[in-house]
């Protein structure tokens, strides 16, 4: 039996567009998938009109805000992962986010405190000798705070921060650890906002970052948004003001 189909991919938040793609290329590399997301009919459409091996894809339901059920989550999957990756994300507009709390705070809540939430315990489970990985999807929204998008940057920020420290908290267990900070993706998450058509990368490019992850914690796919990540950790914060 080849390696690779003993072990299992849990993917958080896996109704999202790169998601859907990590789910069709990892079992193309011959693992079995637990998807979990709070729209199980969505994800079952997808599989079946992508028509996956369905003895490979286990979908179950998640809600990344329902933090009291994270602990009965987990302790009830099928099986416990070799790798972990939390794709759920939440945005609204940033005007929207100072003016209405609930849009901020649900930001806060998927983007941070889900995440923490569930992969503290992915974490911290001992008995789980298979895992290898985990891997969270955060964004160069989260590099600098800028006027358009600080509020959901604020929430990348954090999201990034607690990975690195978890990191070092799994180094000694040889426990991999990796942010992937992503620019504009052409997802349902973007629909209606004006973005540079140069820039906007296809889910399935990103994906592909998901699925062959490095051993190097910030993992940034495309030349153009390293180019932009590596300028604005360095741009001075006069210049940081001047932009949108």
């Amino acid at each position: 039996m080849n390696q690779n189909t003993e072990k299992n991919i849990l993917i958080l938040g896996a109704n999202s567009d790169v998601a859907k793609q990590c789910i069709k290329q990892y079992l193309e590399k011959g693992f079995s998938v637990t998807a979990a997301s709070r729209d199980t009919t969505s994800l079952e459409k997808f599989i079946a009109d992508n028509h996956l091996d369905t003895s490979k894809v286990k979908i179950l339901y998640f809600d990344a805000i329902d933090f009291d059920s994270h602990q009965t989550f987990y302790d009830a999957l099928p099986v416990k992962p070799h790798i972990t990756i939390y794709a759920a994300g939440f945005l609204v507009d940033n005007e929207k986010a100072l003016r209405d709390f609930k849009g901020a705070q649900q930001m806060m809540q998927v983007n941070y405190m889900g995440a923490v939430s569930i992969l503290n315990i992915v974490a911290m489970d001992q008995s789980n000798t298979n895992l290898e990985r985990i891997i969270g999807l955060s964004s160069l929204s989260g590099v600098r705070g800028r006027k358009s998008n600080f509020v959901y940057g604020s929430t990348k920020a954090a999201f990034t921060q607690y990975l690195a420290g978890l990191r070092q908290e799994l180094s000694s267990r040889k426990i991999k650890v990796n942010a992937l900070v992503i620019g504009y993706i052409r997802t349902k998450i973007n629909e209606g906002l004006q973005l540079n058509e140069s820039l906007i990368m296809e889910p399935d490019y990103v994906a592909k970052h998901i699925v062959n992850a490095s051993n190097s914690f910030t993992i940034v796919p495309n030349f153009k948004w390293k180019m932009i990540y590596f300028i604005l950790k360095i741009l001075p914060e006069s210049l940081v003001a001047k932009l949108p």
